[in-house]
């Protein structure tokens, strides 16, 4: 009898003992392909030996040492190779213990940022639908997932959603790929005008939708579009790349592929790459400022800011993408990923699109691929299609919900860097063999 409190009390899973490079090992000596990465957090894979050494020669020196009383050398160093690598004006780092901590100061910094700026009447967070940006109740409520906020809804402070850069879904047929994304953006525009423009204090936007969406990268000029609006009307536009940043998507900020700066950004998963829960929130010189010269105090924290520990296995794993040239290797790699994912799921006819960027992708299933109908929701595709994975020995990262928060189903891929190509075969391999399996239960019931 086990005295934890699972995520899921109807399931009693193995118990994991080992990892080794893109694998992980349970209590019988089976192992797992990592093909998530967990949450898309295990960049570096399970085995790096530089990541561990860091991390006890760490603890050896100094465990933890409050950020109300000092600074370490591992929290100052793990901010300057951040800030080194940042494009654009990205000044100071908060680092924080996870994603949703990491949202949750981005969105207070953003309201006392208009107190201390002079203009404490902005108080609207706009975010879009079908997000992901937290399970805390801020975040939750900034996020725009109607599954994981339905229950919790009552609870929730008012946040605003427009749509989502959504092409496979939501572009109409005669809209081009520009048309549609303007379109789009513009929405943007139109909620802070009706929200009136002096009352907006922020944006918030994950450049690559993960969990909720599936891999879901925005149309070319979409976020370039975003960027003028905010600066239009004097909006701080914050960047959640939890999942999809660290080189996920083949760029070390996911951000600058789209050639675009935030105001304020948010990281966490692969910036530990599991090693230690670590995030942390970046934002610009104008922000800090405006801070530092007013009140001087940012009135906000948690116990483990700038944790020793932490930061020391953050700096290690940054420094390993930097050294090893992760980010490229990501990007040459990802070649042979969507190759491998089109070559198997493509002409699938239930499989109505695959979709991503880097080591980052989504496959979405449909009943009807004509009409790009999804499976009904009570059939659990995505909760069958997951335990079959598993039972190949392949962790992925299913999800319901994936069109309005009950229809719809994907599977999101976001492998180890370090994945071989010939890992990456058999891992798709699996996942073929499971995908048949489900769907075509699917299909009889």
């Amino acid at each position: 009898m086990s005295n934890i409190f699972p995520r899921n009390c109807r399931i009693t899973p193995p118990v994991a003992v080992a990892g080794d490079g893109c694998f992980l090992i349970d209590k019988s000596g089976k192992h797992y392909f990592d093909g998530s990465g967990g949450a898309a957090v295990s960049c570096l894979g399970h085995s790096n030996e530089n990541v561990a050494r860091a991390i006890k020669e760490q603890v050896d020196k100094l465990a933890f040492a409050h950020s109300g009383f000092f600074t370490t050398e591992p929290a100052e160093q793990l901010a300057e190779l951040l800030v080194n690598h940042a494009p654009g004006d990205l000044n100071r780092v908060y680092l924080v213990s996870g994603g949703s901590e990491a949202v949750e100061s981005a969105i207070k910094l953003a309201r006392q940022y208009f107190v201390e700026f002079g203009e404490p009447q902005r108080r609207h967070l706009i975010a879009r639908r079908q997000s992901y940006h937290g399970n805390t109740l801020g975040a939750l409520a900034a996020g725009g997932n109607a599954w994981r906020r339905e229950q919790f809804a009552p609870i929730l402070a008012e946040m605003h959603h427009i749509a989502p850069c959504y092409e496979y879904a939501e572009k109409e047929e005669s809209e081009s790929l520009d048309d549609y994304g303007q379109r789009v953006a513009n929405e943007l525009e139109e909620e802070v005008l009706r929200l009136g423009p002096d009352t907006v204090m922020a944006f918030l936007a994950e450049p690559v939708v993960g969990a909720t969406l599936g891999a879901v990268p925005p149309v070319d000029g979409y976020f370039k579009r975003i960027r003028e609006i905010c600066d239009k009307y004097g909006i701080l536009l914050i960047l959640d790349e939890v999942m999809c940043g660290m080189g996920r998507t083949g760029h070390l900020f996911a951000y600058d592929a789209e050639a675009i700066t935030p105001d304020i950004l948010c990281i966490a998963k692969g910036l530990g790459s599991g090693y230690q829960p670590i995030g942390a929130m970046l934002c610009t010189r104008n922000v800090y400022e405006t801070i530092s010269g007013g009140s001087g105090f940012f009135q906000h924290g948690h116990t483990y800011l700038g944790h020793p520990v932490a930061a020391a296995a953050g700096l290690a794993v940054v420094k390993e993408i930097i050294a090893q040239d992760l980010v490229q290797k990501v990007r040459d790699k990802s070649k042979h990923l969507e190759y491998q994912l089109r070559s198997r799921f493509e002409q699938n006819p239930h499989v109505g699109d695959i979709r991503g960027r880097g080591f980052f992708w989504g496959l979405e299933f449909v009943q009807d691929r004509e009409k790009k109908l999804p499976f009904n929701s009570s059939i659990g595709l995505a909760a069958k299609l997951k335990k079959a994975a598993f039972e190949e020995g392949l962790i992925c990262y299913p999800m319901p919900g994936t069109r309005d928060g009950k229809n719809g189903d994907h599977v999101l891929l976001a492998p180890p860097f370090i994945a071989k190509e010939e890992e990456i075969n058999q891992a798709l391999d699996g996942l073929s063999r499971a995908v048949e399996k489900v769907v075509y239960e699917a299909n009889l019931t």
